[in-house]
């Protein structure tokens, strides 16, 4: 069966550029051998950049929650005091997954569309001296919020030093995260978002305070457990079986964001954003998240009253080839999404914003101020 080609402005999964799907029709070796252990080592060094980490990073055959879970289960014993910043529901995500394996959460909600506050933290932090670790989403694609996590580390660990885990997935490789600088202990991000590879690939990192809970650490783990990654990273090899399709397409894409620069990259994500927020604005739409802390990956939008958002989006897929997201959770049905991140250029906006405000017109709609209205 032979699929169409969308302009895809999803969160994730998100488009992948061609050299890299050529990549992954490469042939299978042995995951064994000395080809693999070339292989693994030269991402490895190229994912150290990208996390801003002299730690080691392990690439997971996993989705990014599966990296998220292997945060909790390498550093948590059961009945540890977890307090999880959620705002929104992925943040909701890793609390749930601490809460599985038996941790003791304390959730701090935040207002969907708002930032967490360092000041309500720190309030949180020393109302319980025995919380052991704090769970923060930095990039929400559910509200497109990014969280200050320089400021909020500097709480976490400058005050009270407490584990800090990172649910990096859809902020990693295109909004700064220098993990060593900003003093993460575990970082964990996914292929299919600003890495430009399709889904299924999963990459972490564990600082030495990280490592350190890993030694009492009694939560269950097997397929996650990184001391085992570790060692068979210091060979060349992965404990469990690798897709190595997908290694093959992550090597090329990481080579063409070493070629770009990183920096480069976190401009061209913020150009990106810029332009999206303005566009929808110019459309006389309302942006969902708090201006000072939108994200630069993906942009959430009210869905105007009067407007079946579901079938603005469907008709958006049928006659444009362009693919956008619906809110989740409580925000279904109420808000749209909108991707700029990985594989992007403002062309690729640009087509879809402006079938946006043409399938917006053919469902009535009509900016406040415009004539008619």
């Amino acid at each position: 069966m032979e699929l169409p080609r969308h302009n895809l402005r999803t969160p994730g999964p998100t488009p992948c550029p061609e050299d890299v799907l050529d990549a992954m029709s490469g042939p299978m070796i042995n995951h064994r051998g000395p080809e693999f252990r070339e292989l693994i080592s030269g991402i490895s060094e190229k994912l150290k950049k990208v996390f801003g980490t002299e730690e080691d990073v392990f690439v997971l055959t996993a989705s990014g929650t599966g990296c998220l879970e292997a945060s909790i289960v390498n550093t948590l014993s059961p009945d540890d005091k977890v307090l999880a910043v959620s705002c929104g529901s992925f943040g909701d995500r890793f609390a749930s997954i601490a809460q599985a394996y038996g941790a003791d959460v304390t959730k701090m909600s935040v207002n969907w569309g708002k930032a967490a506050d360092p000041d309500a933290v720190r309030e949180a932090l020393a109302a319980d001296p025995g919380i052991k670790a704090v769970l923060i989403t930095h990039n929400e694609t559910s509200t497109g919020i990014t969280n200050d996590l320089q400021a909020l580390s500097k709480v976490i660990k400058d005050e009270f030093d407490k584990l800090l885990l990172v649910d990096a997935v859809s902020s990693l490789g295109c909004i700064p995260l220098p993990m060593d600088e900003w003093r993460c202990d575990v970082v964990g991000t996914a292929a299919q978002k600003g890495m430009m590879v399709p889904p299924g690939l999963g990459f972490i990192s564990m600082s030495a305070d990280a490592w350190a809970a890993y030694k009492t650490s009694t939560m269950g783990r097997f397929y996650f457990d990184l001391g085992a990654a570790q060692r068979y990273l210091r060979v060349g090899q992965t404990p469990w079986t690798p897709g190595l399709p997908m290694y093959y397409g992550v090597n090329v894409a990481l080579d063409r964001m070493m070629e770009e620069g990183l920096e480069q990259v976190y401009r061209r994500h913020a150009r990106l954003a810029d332009f999206t927020r303005e566009s929808l604005k110019a459309m006389g739409l309302s942006l969902f998240a708090d201006p000072d802390h939108a994200s630069d990956t993906v942009t959430a939008v009210w869905t105007p009253d009067g407007i079946d958002g579901t079938e603005l989006l469907e008709q958006l897929r049928v006659d444009d080839a362009v693919v956008l997201a619906e809110g989740q959770g409580k925000m279904e049905g109420r808000i749209f999404r909108i991707g700029h991140m990985g594989y992007v250029d403002e062309d690729d906006l640009r087509v879809a914003l402006v079938a946006l405000e043409r399938g917006l017109a053919k469902a009535g709609y009509r900016p406040v101020g415009a004539a008619g209205a």
